[in-house]
């Protein structure tokens, strides 16, 4: 397989590139809930081991697809049931990934807190564009003209794919109220039993202020000149809402004025709405 650091793949790149099988895949949005993610994962699959989170960094322990990375770890040598994430549309997905149909977990979250997320992460990252003012980039957010393109295309193109592929939807508010019982549903989906013991150790470990401090989840390793957390911590708050305390109420308004609009017949019923 090809891949390119922090790039789309080109239709033909794509057309190209193979997925074995029993891989599982995680589908992921942005940020926070990629790395939750890549953090309970793992220690669903290992039986709580900690040390499946703390010896390897997360990018090495679920490769981004759309990363040059991936291309040497060797992941065709990994045992089954290997972990892959990435950042893809679905319509940006392989012939490949088609056919096997590899699990997915797709983390959906609330889109004002999503746009949050982008501009605090824009701002303190050497490879993606300043943001600049934040009402300029609301709109950029909102015409879809950000990395992997508009969060409603992405999410419906997504939800559409559910009767096709073994998909399982989880929102980033749904595990923010009940950890727990996220983790014992994401255990379930991977036909992995947990006792009550494992998942209360694995929820006490990835709640935010725990998680905060791996090394190898926070990306404190990363050096300053690519990703400045000077500016803004990687892992910054952890919460829901915190786009209240970001958008002016004209903001917000403009914001679900394009949201009603472009999700008006999506049937799937959000947390957030």
């Amino acid at each position: 397989m090809l891949f390119m650091i922090l790039s789309l793949f080109s239709p033909a790149c794509l057309a190209s590139a193979t997925m074995p099988h029993s891989k599982l895949l995680l589908m992921l949005k942005l940020n926070f809930s990629t790395t939750w993610m890549q953090e309970i994962v793992p220690l669903i699959l290992t039986g709580g081991d900690p040390a499946s989170v703390e010896t390897v960094p997360n990018w090495d322990r679920a490769p981004w697809l759309e990363q040059d990375r991936a291309r040497v770890l060797n992941l065709e040598e990994r045992p089954s049931p290997r972990i892959l994430t990435t950042h893809f549309r679905y319509d940006m997905m392989t012939p490949s990934f088609l056919k096997v149909k590899p699990k997915v977990i797709y983390v959906m979250r609330n889109p004002k807190d999503v746009f949050t997320s982008s501009f605090h992460y824009h701002g303190m990252t050497s490879f993606l564009v300043e943001p600049g003012l934040q009402s300029d980039f609301l709109q950029t957010f909102l015409d879809g003209k950000v990395i992997f393109g508009s969060w409603f295309d992405h999410v419906k193109g997504w939800l559409s794919a559910g009767d096709r592929h073994p998909i399982m939807y989880i929102s980033y508010e749904e595990m923010i109220m009940n950890l727990k019982d996220s983790v014992t549903k994401i255990g379930h989906f991977l036909n992995k039993s947990l006792d009550s013991e494992v998942v209360e150790k694995i929820a006490e470990r990835c709640v935010f202020k725990n998680m905060k401090q791996n090394k190898m989840s926070n990306y404190s390793t990363v050096p300053c000149d690519i990703m400045d957390q000077e500016k803004s911590e990687f892992l910054r708050k952890g919460i829901t809402g915190d786009w209240k305390n970001k958008l002016t109420v004209a903001e917000a308004e403009t914001f679900d004025a394009v949201y009603n609009d472009k999700m008006k017949n999506v049937k799937f019923k959000f947390v957030w709405d």
